[in-house]
């Protein structure tokens, strides 16, 4: 099932149980979605592949991270659980991403593969791990990782 029909028929579920924060959220990624497809229309794309997706779903949960920030500073728990509530069920549709072991592993092979040696060719390492495995990195905590092994 693709995440498009998987938010349809999460959205008609959450509307029957009349989960209100679950619809919300659902209609909010829904409305970011339909946003995504018409902004890539002028090139001659009707609707956005799961990569975009993906990245948008990350997106969301990144905005949604670092506004918990904010407010938890703000003193606002109402609103640190909402936002937290948000990313939960934004989360479901993510692949799994890849633990601490995994990622040096990864980095690891991305590095051997590029023949990267220095921290000038960086971008090498991350174009190929952005490649090859990003859906399930977490890129915030990949970019030290590859820092480290290429210093």
């Amino acid at each position: 099932m693709s995440l498009r029909e998987r938010f349809k028929e999460e959205l008609k579920t959450a509307m029957k149980a009349k989960e209100a924060g679950k619809v919300a959220t659902l209609r909010m990624i829904g409305a970011k979605l339909k946003d995504l497809d018409i902004n890539a229309r002028p090139k001659g794309i009707d609707q956005v592949g799961e990569d975009e997706i993906i990245t948008m779903l990350k997106s969301m949960v990144k905005s949604r991270r670092e506004s918990v920030e904010m407010y938890q500073k703000a003193n606002r728990q109402d609103l640190v659980e909402k936002e937290q509530g948000e990313i939960t069920i934004i989360e479901t549709f993510l692949p799994a991403q890849l633990n601490e072991d995994q990622m040096r592993d990864v980095v690891d092979e991305a590095v051997e593969k590029t023949g990267a040696s220095s921290i000038k060719e960086m971008g090498k390492v991350m174009g190929y791990l952005k490649e090859n495995y990003g859906s399930v990195l977490d890129f915030s905590k990949v970019n030290g990782l590859v820092k480290a092994k290429l210093s």
